[in-house]
């Protein structure tokens, strides 16, 4: 056989494979990317932007007058085009992120380290990048300005809420040293009802026929679960649960929550900022909220010393009430409960303390995020009795996991623990009868599971 021409005369053949190009190697000259940018926003300030009709123009000429005088390749030209278009339009590099529906958490650590949630699996996204931290800064303020909340050396930390609902922690140096740090917490338009949890294996039709049934039989209600598990999102769908004719306040940080009903409250706190006005935390909302006539309370997240006020709202007559908690567990959320009345000041002895805890609180949900990125029910369960001084659970669903299937899924089972709890007592007295297929054959008998299916999901 012949050989080719390449082979004949030795000739080497050339890797066609193209290097891709990060966001932040595109224009690898930072200072001259800052000193143009800085240009030719300044320009088109000055120049005064016009109606919407002939914006794009305008901005595209301001860019091209000023990248005039320079040698820049084609691919720097357009990394400018969309960086522009960005700042004024949007917000910065992160006006795409914060569009797509897909991605539910933004971390910006560094101008070439942002990191994206999809799905719950964490990725560093290398198609957008900032130009510096001073980028980092002016895009941190773009986003908080419509808030009325600032961020700079004296006030270099802020938790807030965007228009959309996004939730935003910003902090900047002395605080971070490293530099600007950026969290921005999105809500997942997709999941809205019990019925969205469902399908995505969060929960059965048996657990969210329970809540339902929780919910209007107005129990007092603990969500528990670690940093984005999807604590905030559950009480949201729960809520739609909670009659129109009721008189609902809701007390947050940061307003996150959406409800739907029409008598809705909502109350949020107020740091003391660099005017020197007085903070006003959850403690003082909740105490406040009191004197409302509330029909129910739902507290976003309790934290600190308003654990003892909102115990004292589900033991005077507010049932109902709904909060969240950060914990590793149902247990360890009642541990953290404990020590949160503690720090009211307020001398209570521990064993009166449990004792209200029993009293205020019906249910227990521990949700966590699985190995797989997914968001499950791991646990609904009831508060018992005390038992040598110590408070103890009953389960009611537990979600036990079996392993991980070839693709990395988490591969389980949801079982209803074979034995009635003491909350469908309250619940039938209070006319909620939507649950009674699930414990009415166990009144007698209270030994087997005959009927209420494990269902399993992978």
């Amino acid at each position: 056989m012949k050989n080719s021409l390449l082979d004949e005369f030795n000739v080497k053949k050339k890797n066609p494979a193209k290097t891709i190009l990060s966001d932040y190697d595109i224009f690898p000259d930072k200072k001259l990317l800052d000193v143009l940018r800085n240009k030719i926003v300044e320009n088109i300030i000055d120049a005064k932007i016009p109606d919407e009709e002939n914006k794009q123009e305008f901005i595209n000429a301001q860019i091209d007058a000023v990248v005039a005088g320079y040698d820049l390749t084609n691919l720097e030209r357009s990394h400018i085009y969309n960086l522009i278009d960005n700042e004024i339009n949007g917000y910065g590099p992160l006006t795409e992120v914060l569009e797509d529906d897909n991605i539910s958490e933004i971390m910006v650590n560094s101008p070439k380290e942002i990191y994206i949630e999809i799905n719950g699996q964490l990725m560093k996204d290398e198609s957008i990048s900032f130009i510096n931290n001073e980028h980092i800064i002016r895009t941190i303020s773009k986003l908080i300005a419509p808030l009325g909340r600032t961020i700079d050396a004296s006030n270099p930390m802020v938790d807030s809420r965007l228009e959309n609902g996004a939730r935003i922690n910003a902090i900047i140096p002395p605080l971070a040293v490293k530099g600007p740090v950026i969290t921005i917490r999105k809500f997942q338009n997709s999941i809205t009802s019990i019925e969205d949890l469902i399908r995505i294996g969060s929960l059965t039709p048996y657990m969210a026929r329970f809540l339902e049934a929780a919910v209007k039989g107005k129990l007092n209600i603990l969500i528990s679960g670690g940093s984005g598990t999807g604590k905030t999102s559950l009480l949201n769908t729960l809520s739609a649960f909670i009659d129109n004719h009721e008189r609902v306040i809701t007390i947050e940080d940061a307003s996150e929550l959406r409800l739907k009903q029409k008598h809705v409250i909502s109350l949020e706190t107020k740091n003391s900022n660099y005017d020197k006005a007085k903070e006003i935390t959850i403690r003082d909302l909740v105490i406040n909220a009191l004197r409302m006539r509330p029909d129910r309370i739902i507290v976003g997240e309790v934290r600190g010393k308003e654990a003892f006020d909102m115990l004292q709202a589900m033991n005077t007559g507010h049932d109902g009430s709904i909060t969240t908690m950060h914990a590793n567990s149902p247990i360890d959320a009642l541990h953290r409960l404990e020590t949160m009345v503690l720090m009211s000041g307020i001398e209570i002895p521990i064993k009166a303390i449990r004792e209200y805890i029993k009293n205020a609180i019906d249910i227990i949900i521990h949700i966590e995020r699985m190995s797989d990125g997914k968001r499950k029910i791991t646990s609904i369960c009831e508060i018992n009795a005390i038992v040598n001084n110590e408070i103890t659970l009953n389960d009611i669903f537990v979600f036990k996991q079996n392993g991980v299937t070839e693709n990395g899924e988490v591969n389980g089972e949801y079982t209803l623990i074979p034995k009635v709890p003491k909350v469908y007592q309250k619940l039938q007295t209070r006319g909620i009868t939507s649950v009674d297929d699930m414990f009415q054959n166990l009144q007698s008998s209270e030994v087997n599971n005959v009927g209420l299916p494990n269902l399993k999901t992978k």
